[in-house]
Formats: C-alpha cells, structure tokens, sequence
C-alpha cells in the first residue's frame, strides 16, 4: 500500500521560512515524480512545486524564487523549503505521488497534509 507522509507545518511569521518534508512509502518502482500542492480556505488545490525522477524540477509562479524543491533523504522523499513567507502562502500543503498521463503529470496518490499559516 502506497503511502506518503508529510511532516514540518506549523506557524511562522511572515519573511520566515519553513522546510516541509515528504516520504513514500509502500513502492519499490521508481518514481516518476514527486509534487507539492496546497489548498486555501475557499480555495481550489493548486500546484506549488515537482521533483521527477531525474531531478527536474517545476514551479508555480507564485513561489519561484522563494520555494525549494529537493529530495531530503533519498529517491523516495522530497523536501520544501520555504522562504519569505507570505501571508497568502497559509493552506494546508499535500504531498503527490504523480505519474505521468497523456504527456502530462497528474497526482495518483496523496498524503493527509501538514497545515502551513503564516500570520503575525
């Protein structure tokens, strides 16, 4: 049973940082990628960031040059390090196992999520 696990939410203040962190667990095949997404209040779930199997990366345009993508711990994790924070950057943050569906990445499975504020 594939699972994945998100750790590192919590409360800072706005120009902090945070580093979220993911694991897979329960796959022994490579992976083609793996994705951070995030749900507002009110809001739809939205694409933050992606790391695929050989390293290439993506962003949203909202979070570049703020947001870090990298894998932490080995093929299976991938970390978000979250810099200058910003009030509008507060969701809940959900971890994606995605594959790879008509040319174009689609989340196949989730984690529970980890609750990101930013507030003063």
């Amino acid at each position: 049973q594939v699972q994945l696990v998100e750790s590192g939410g919590g409360l800072v203040q706005p120009g902090g940082s945070l580093r979220l962190s993911c694991e897979v667990s329960g796959i022994s095949t490579s992976i083609p990628a793996l994705g951070w997404y995030r749900q507002a209040p009110g809001k739809q779930r939205e694409f933050v960031a992606r790391i695929a199997t050989r390293g290439a990366v993506a962003y949203a345009d909202a979070i570049k040059g703020r947001f870090t993508i990298f894998r932490d711990n080995g093929w299976n994790t991938a970390a978000l390090q979250m810099n200058n924070l910003k009030s509008g950057d507060t969701a809940v943050y959900y971890c994606a196992l995605e594959e790879i569906v008509n040319v174009k990445y689609s989340p196949r499975y989730w984690g529970r999520g980890t609750q990101v504020t930013v507030s003063s």
